[in-house]
């Protein structure tokens, strides 16, 4: 196995510059392994296997059946990408934010982040912050100041940076950091988006926890609307939520050219009691677990414990019955709650999925770890022949683009 086993030829038109309007229209790739559990629509069989159908978004309650448990991710973005300028020089310093370090401040002051240019961002650097963030007149305060303390190992134009308020609120108190962060900071969008202009909001799903937390959007979440969500609640299945804290690292490539030699990222995550119990109840009465994106892919998977003492029935995802490390192979092993625990769970052809049977995600960058994720949850023949069928169906790619159902 190779990267370059997960490469692709995509027309830079088709890279999704803005969301669909309403969030449901974007089209839909159904994405049949085996023999379709449900179809409405015409199949057309794949070359190495399995077939698709395609659709739109909002055609998927169609393929959602009665007490299946849909899982999501709630987190929200934060305005992580805040634009300053270099203490004494002026020179402008980019810089995006990743997570609380609390093991170096307790009082989470220290973030780990990426700055650019990471080669005069050096420690010792103090950058400057103004309102309005990097449209901000030259006159406007400094409302955040961000001094860099050290470097992160392995992690190209990576830093320690230690931030510290400026200035009092509207209320006269002084600023808080996440008051001072969101006067001068605004939501990331990815690279590959270029000219968005459009409303932030966009960018978050319809169900995001008031708190903010992530770095970058779970963007197969984008497509849901409330509507939509009401709809599938009165055909009998339901909503769980996970929280995993997007990291950037997300949009990265695997550079290696073997790809069991990338070091994944490590991203915070919370699975509560509610969810195990959804998961039980579901594979109890032979219903599915959908995952709603990758991020809930790594955080059902990374709380499956496989040393716990095995379910009734045994906790397997369907397509991946008797696995040698599958709880039905080795009588143990289940989903187990996890509060404020970190994954680095690297998924890829020749893993074994234990929760998730089901998989509605978007079309992913090539050479990035999310295609072998997927990859590994169907097979790789059939992941590039279906991206092959939606390049040349003119399908729209990446975080605002459509999506794909994977059953």
């Amino acid at each position: 196995m190779r990267t370059d086993d997960f490469d692709y030829n995509l027309p830079e038109e088709l890279i999704a510059q803005a969301p669909a309007e309403p969030r449901d229209s974007c089209r839909l790739l159904v994405l049949h392994r085996g023999e379709p559990l449900a179809t409405t629509g015409e199949t057309v069989p794949l070359e190495h296997g399995g077939s698709v159908e395609h659709r739109h978004f909002y055609d998927i309650i169609d393929y959602i059946e009665p007490g299946d448990v849909l899982v999501i991710n709630k987190t929200r973005v934060m305005p992580a990408r805040l634009i300053g300028r270099k203490a004494g020089t002026g020179g402008v310093a980019e810089t995006l934010l990743l997570k609380r370090r609390e093991d170096v401040d307790a009082l989470g002051h220290v973030w780990e982040c990426l700055v650019n240019p990471g080669k005069r961002l050096k420690p010792g650097a103090v950058i400057e912050y103004r309102a309005g963030g990097p449209h901000a007149p030259e006159t406007a305060p400094v409302v955040l100041t961000g001094e860099v303390v050290d470097f992160v190992p392995e992690s190209r134009g990576g830093r320690l940076v230690r931030f510290t308020p400026e200035g009092t609120g509207a209320d006269g108190r002084p600023r808080t950091l996440d008051e001072a962060i969101h006067a001068a900071g605004h939501v990331p969008l990815p690279p590959y988006i270029t000219d968005y202009q459009g409303d932030p909001e966009k960018y978050q799903t319809v169900y995001a926890m008031k708190e903010e937390h992530s770095a970058a959007a779970p963007t197969a979440g984008l497509h849901f609307t409330p509507e939509l969500m009401r709809r599938i609640e009165e055909k009998g299945a339901r909503f769980a939520a996970v929280e995993l804290e997007v990291g950037i690292d997300t949009f990265r490539l695997v550079e290696e050219d073997d790809p069991t030699q990338h070091v994944m990222h490590t991203e915070r995550y919370h699975v509560p009691a509610e969810v195990v119990e959804a998961v039980h109840e579901a594979k109890r009465n032979g219903h599915r677990v959908i995952a709603v994106g990758t991020t809930a892919v790594r955080s059902l998977e990374s709380a499956f414990d496989p040393d716990a003492p095995a379910a009734e029935p045994a906790m397997v995802a369907r397509r991946f019955e008797g696995r040698a490390d599958g709880a039905d192979t080795l009588g143990r092993g289940d989903i187990t709650v996890r509060e404020n625990a970190t994954t680095d769970l690297y998924l890829m052809p020749g893993s074994t999925y234990h929760v998730v049977d089901a998989l509605i995600t978007n079309f992913h960058v090539p050479r990035s770890t999310l295609m072998m994720l997927v990859s590994a949850f169907a097979t790789r023949g059939q992941i590039m022949d279906a991206y092959a069928a939606a390049v040349e169906e003119r399908y729209r790619f990446f975080s605002f683009g459509d999506a794909m159902l994977i059953e």
